[in-house]
């Protein structure tokens, strides 16, 4: 019942606060640790394709480790001292393994600047939340970037945290960030990091395969409560959901895409090249900067349906477990 309060109370702070600029935050941490790492494997394992994927390969395996059981040893430590300070130490960490708050501020930044700013701000704006190149994007493909990110990442920075909580409380659940950090860095296709990241790459699919689907089916279920097209999320899901080089971007983005009525994704520039991505959704109508709130509406529902559900399983089974044992 601890860990079931902390994720509860954990929800409620990233809800309220989101994650303050003067916090310091572990994935702040997790990336240093990463590039150091990066850093020293590179010179310890031999300049080739072999040698870069067994160096990945260690960084994929010690990141991960070494963060569950440095926050589960302090976890366990804290419990042990007192109830309250493990308690206390859970909220925190389940607060700071969210990003719902963080995203819905981030995407509405974009939001307003492109309906009370300029389209150079709204640019700027959308840059810090995609990976993509956004010098030359018109107001629709900044629109249709914001979006895709809300929707991606209402999988990857609330439900997937939210599952790996609701299984381990916030150890596991930071396992999980370290895993999805190290992706995010190095999981790229390109000349440095294409042996280097592969093991990153593929244990971040892996980890985000079930959370994926359980968001994009969560969004679908509860699409309506925003205004959503469920009939058409549902469409678009099962049609558009592999039409990703990710065998998980597309589960949410293609439920969001129906649910709008708009068509998202495409070819984009990364890094000064270009790249050829499918399409996802049917233009039913044109995009329009109003689709982020709308989207971000989605998202929120999304979130309170996995936190609801989640917690309900899990104090449930725990109620079980405890008449069985009796």
């Amino acid at each position: 019942m601890l860990i079931a309060a902390a994720i509860l109370c954990g929800f409620l702070l990233d809800a309220l606060l989101g994650d303050p600029a003067w916090l310091p935050h572990p994935v702040v941490l997790m990336g240093k640790a990463i590039s150091a790492l990066e850093k020293r494997l590179r010179s310890w394992f031999p300049k080739t394709p072999d040698g870069e994927k067994k160096a990945g390969r260690v960084l994929a395996v010690t990141l991960p480790l070494g963060t569950l059981l440095i926050s589960g040893g302090l976890c366990v430590g804290l419990m042990l001292l007192h109830p309250v300070l493990g308690f206390l130490l859970q909220t925190f960490w389940c607060w700071q393994a969210l990003a719902m708050k963080g995203l819905a501020v981030e995407s509405g930044n974009v939001y307003r600047a492109l309906t009370t700013a300029s389209l150079p701000e709204a640019r700027k704006a959308v840059a810090r939340i995609v990976g993509r190149d956004t010098a030359t994007l018109t107001e629709q493909g900044v629109t249709r970037a914001a979006v895709e990110t809300v929707a991606e990442n209402a999988s990857d920075g609330v439900v997937a945290p939210l599952f790996y909580m609701l299984i381990g409380g916030a150890p596991l659940a930071l396992t999980y960030k370290a895993i999805n950090t190290m992706d995010s860095m190095v999981g790229y296709k390109n000349e440095r990091y294409l042996h280097f990241g592969r093991a990153a790459a593929k244990l971040d699919d892996a980890a985000n395969f079930l959370p994926a689907r359980l968001a994009a089916l969560l969004w679908i279920l509860t699409c309506p409560l925003a205004d959503g097209d469920q009939k058409q999320a549902f469409h678009m899901w099962r049609r558009d959901r592999r039409q990703h080089a990710s065998p998980n971007s597309a589960q949410t983005e293609s439920a969001c895409a129906g649910a709008l009525g708009v068509r998202l994704a495409g070819p984009a520039c990364y890094f000064g090249k270009p790249v050829e991505k499918p399409y996802i959704g049917d233009a039913r109508r044109e995009i329009e900067p109003a689709d982020i709130r709308r989207a971000n509406r989605m998202m929120v529902v999304t979130s309170l349906a996995a936190l609801g559900i989640g917690l309900l399983l899990r104090v449930g089974l725990a109620v079980l477990f405890m008449y069985a044992m009796g």
